[in-house]
């Protein structure tokens, strides 16, 4: 599983990575948790308010900080 956290580094992106990463653990699932902060990375992957969350190459948020339950929804979705 590709989990891609979206954001130029500001304290929402953050706090959406430590919780898709905590999320993931809880889980026990092995999965793979990049950031990615580049303004024209994030555009290319068509997301244009940060934070931005890609779960297998799906968009699954933006501008938004989701609770851990639709992390957990989203991650299951992509099993």
């Amino acid at each position: 599983m590709k989990i891609k956290v979206l954001g130029p580094g500001c304290k929402n992106c953050k706090t959406l990575e430590a919780a898709v990463v905590k999320v993931v653990a809880e889980m026990g699932l092995e999965a793979s948790v990049e950031k990615v902060e580049n303004y024209g990375k994030i555009v290319e992957l068509g997301v244009m308010m940060t934070p931005g969350l890609i779960i297998n190459g799906k968009i699954k948020s933006t501008g938004r900080l989701p609770k851990d339950d639709e992390i957990a929804r989203w991650i299951k979705e992509e099993m």
